[in-house]
C-alpha cells in the first residue's frame, strides 16, 4: 500500500464513522479488507477508494466500515458496571420514581451488552420486587450484520462461554439445536437499530443511563469531546454514564461528576 493510499484511507474511515487509524496500521488494513476486496474484484486500496467516491457500488462504503469495526464483546463484560447497575443506579432510579428507565447500549455489537443488562434488571427484580417495573434497553451499533446478529439473539456455544456462566446461562437462555436462544421475556426489553456516533441522537430520545464502553478510545480528541457532550444533552437530570475501564473522562467533558463505586466508576450528569 502506497503512504499516500494510507493517508486517504485513513482520512475516509474518520469522517465516515469517526474511527482513527494510528501511524503504521498498513497491515491491519490490508488484512481486514482483503476478503472485500476479492469479493468487489479490487485489486489495491487506491481502487478500494475511488470505488468508493464514485458511489457506484450499492453498500461498500457499510461493507468497509463493518470490516474495519472492531467488534469484540461478551457478557458481563468487567463485572462492576452490572453490579453497580444492580445495587446502586437501579434502586436510586426507582427512589425517584422513574418509570420507565432507558438506557441506551452504544455500539452494542452482537447484543451481549444490552441482554447482559436486562438479565441484570431480571435479576434485581427476583430480589427486590417493585425495587424498578418497566425498563427500555435500546441497542445502537454502526454494523448492519451485526445489529441483525444482536436481533436474532442466537449465539453459538463459544459466543455464550465468553462471560456467561451456566448457571446465567440455563436460566435466560433456551438451547436451540446447534445454539442458545435469548429467552423472550429478555429479548423484550430491547429493541436494536443501525446509528453511527457522529450522526445526530435527536431521534434516539433521552435516557436515564448509557452504555458506551470502550468505544471513545477509537475517536479523536475532539470527536470524542461532541460526542459526550451530546450524551450529556441526551440524558436526563441525574442520567449515568458508563465509559470502559480503561477510558477517562479527563480532559473531555466537565458535564460528569466521576462516582467512585469501589470496584469501579460510574458518571452522573451534573444539575
Amino acid at each position: 500500500m502506497e503512504p499516500q493510499d494510507y493517508e486517504d484511507f485513513r482520512l475516509f474511515l474518520e469522517r465516515s464513522c469517526g474511527l482513527v487509524l494510528g501511524d503504521n496500521k498498513h497491515y491491519l488494513v490490508t488484512s481486514r479488507l482483503s476478503r472485500l476486496m476479492d469479493e468487489f474484484s479490487v485489486s489495491s486500496v487506491s481502487e478500494l477508494l475511488r470505488l468508493l467516491k464514485s458511489g457506484k457500488r450499492a453498500g461498500l462504503r457499510e461493507r468497509v466500515i463493518e470490516a474495519m469495526t472492531t467488534n469484540e464483546t461478551y457478557w458481563f463484560r468487567d463485572v462492576f458496571p452490572f453490579e453497580i447497575l444492580r445495587n446502586q443506579i437501579l434502586p436510586d432510579l426507582g427512589k425517584r420514581g422513574v418509570n420507565p428507565v432507558k438506557i441506551w447500549s452504544a455500539a452494542c455489537s452482537s447484543g451481549q451488552e444490552a441482554y447482559s443488562i436486562s438479565m441484570t434488571v431480571s435479576e434485581l427484580q427476583q430480589t427486590r420486587p417493585g425495587v424498578v417495573r418497566d425498563v427500555q434497553i435500546v441497542g445502537t451499533d454502526i454494523s448492519t450484520a451485526i445489529v441483525r446478529e444482536a436481533r436474532e439473539a442466537t449465539y453459538d456455544d463459544l459466543a455464550v462461554a465468553r462471560g456467561l456462566s451456566p448457571e446465567r446461562r440455563d436460566r435466560f437462555l433456551v438451547r436451540k439445536e446447534k445454539r442458545w436462544q435469548v429467552r423472550p421475556e429478555i429479548r423484550a426489553r430491547a429493541s436494536f437499530r443501525e446509528f453511527n456516533l457522529l450522526d445526530s441522537f435527536t431521534l434516539l430520545g433521552r435516557f436515564d443511563i448509557i452504555f458506551c464502553r470502550n468505544v471513545l478510545i477509537y475517536f479523536s480528541a475532539e470527536s470524542k469531546r461532541d460526542i459526550l457532550s451530546r450524551m450529556a444533552g441526551t440524558l436526563n437530570p441525574g442520567g449515568y454514564l458508563f465509559l470502559g475501564a480503561s477510558e477517562s473522562m479527563a480532559n473531555y467533558s466537565d458535564a460528569f461528576e466521576m462516582l467512585r463505586c469501589n470496584p469501579g466508576v460510574v458518571y452522573r450528569k451534573r444539575s
